[in-house]
């Protein structure tokens, strides 16, 4: 991981040594007494660490933003820069089965673990979802639906440029009086280039802060007119004090963690962080319609796209049925009523329809099988969206063998006449 030397002259740059500095981070591992000192300092209770998995608070926060969002059961709540999960596992409890916590992080490191932790805890999607994408682009959610949107800790981590335009994408994707709550860092001077120049010191969330008065300039210009700014007084110091090392036990050397910096090219009397930074809550709402009609959408149009799975063409899975040597691959036709017009040779029905009350199951009967390919009518719909739950399954337990494969076309794009069975 490199955490030393200069912040990149582009912004491609800053964001590329930012998801390798983060993803390092996750794959090292964090010493559980560092993570529990963090998460506490900024306000999550035991019960609230308690209720998630340990894996899923890794000390990169500098706020608990969930204690503050009233979040209420059936909201649809975003989380920009997820990391491992914690506060959507947190706001997922909030919303129940009728809402949605979404959560979306540049890592795949970051991702794959999160969605882990959410498996740990029983939740599916599209209840729980976890997306792979660029903060400083645009969010692939669609406008206006979603009632809460939550940070913490990271929007300080991305270039100027990208702060702006991400800030403007919580304003399109809230709902009208939708909230937007942000715990961050923010620079309580003008920073010297000493410091706005070190990678570490970027990394560790202090190089990327703005100052207050560039903060609300950034989300006027977004469209928040009235954010409110509150110190949240919380001691920085804590992150360097605590000195964890990735997976180990606490080390003499300051943490190149968040807010953790090397302060060793830093002017910092003391090495006190709190001199120069300090932790902000931010508070915002989307201006309302004055009570139009709820006309909103479903945040995510195809979660299911964001869910890795194989994809396999008609012909390769015909070499498959054609091939006498080849028993590791099960098909799986996930159409309803509409399998009564055909079906491909030797696939086996589950219906989509009922597909994720049934993942215990046919990860019994399936969990070996080294491929697993889904079809529905065009496979872009009911046939990619079983393939994702089921490799979210598989990953969740840790499963190499098996893997979930999406048949090309679907049965309408099938071209092998000979092997089709039931067709009228």
């Amino acid at each position: 991981m490199l955490t030393t030397g200069t912040v990149p002259p582009t912004d491609e740059g800053v964001v590329s040594a930012v998801c390798d500095a983060y993803s390092s981070i996750v794959r090292e591992g964090a010493h559980a007494e560092y993570t529990e000192a963090v998460a506490k300092a900024f306000g999550y209770t035991v019960e609230q660490l308690r209720s998630i998995p340990a894996e899923s608070h890794m000390g990169l926060g500098c706020g608990n933003p969930v204690a503050v969002a009233s979040v209420k059961e059936g909201e649809t709540v975003l989380d920009l820069g997820s990391g491992t999960g914690i506060d959507v596992l947190l706001a997922a409890q909030k919303v129940g089965p009728r809402g949605q916590a979404i959560g979306i992080d540049i890592s795949t490191d970051m991702v794959n673990r999160a969605r882990k932790n959410a498996s740990k805890q029983g939740y599916r999607p599209p209840q729980v979802v976890f997306i792979q994408t660029n903060l400083t682009q645009p969010l692939p959610v669609v406008t206006a639906s979603v009632d809460c949107i939550l940070s913490n800790c990271v929007i300080n981590l991305l270039p100027d440029t990208g702060k702006a335009a991400l800030l403007k994408e919580c304003y399109r994707i809230l709902k009208p009086g939708g909230r937007l709550v942000v715990d961050d860092i923010i620079a309580k001077k003008l920073l010297p280039d000493t410091i706005r120049s070190d990678l570490s010191a970027y990394i560790g969330c202090i190089s990327g802060a703005l100052q207050l008065e560039q903060y609300r300039a950034f989300m006027k210009l977004a469209g928040f007119t009235d954010a409110l700014f509150v110190e949240t007084g919380g001691d920085l110091d804590v992150y360097k004090s605590t000195e964890p090392t990735c997976g180990g036990a606490p080390s003499s050397s300051p943490s190149t963690k968040c807010c953790g910096t090397t302060i060793t090219t830093l002017p910092i009397a003391n090495g006190n962080l709190n001199t120069w930074i300090a932790s902000y809550q931010i508070y915002a709402r989307k201006v309302s319609d004055n009570g139009a009609a709820d006309k909103s959408h479903p945040a995510l149009d195809r979660w299911w796209d964001a869910y890795p799975k194989d994809h396999l063409t008609s012909g390769e899975v015909a070499n498959l049925l054609r091939d006498p040597d080849r028993s590791d691959y099960a098909i799986i036709d996930v159409r309803e009523n509409d399998r009564d017009g055909g079906h491909i040779s030797r696939s086996v029905q589950w219906r989509a329809d009922a597909f994720a009350d049934s993942l215990n199951k046919f990860y019994d009967e399936y969990g070996k099988t080294k491929q697993v390919i889904f079809y529905c009518g065009s496979s872009k719909g009911r046939g990619s969206r079983c393939a994702a739950w089921y490799q979210d399954y598989l990953n969740g337990e840790g499963n190499t063998e098996s893997r979930a494969c999406v048949l090309e076309g679907g049965y309408r794009g099938w071209i092998y006449p000979e092997l089709v069975d039931g067709a009228m």
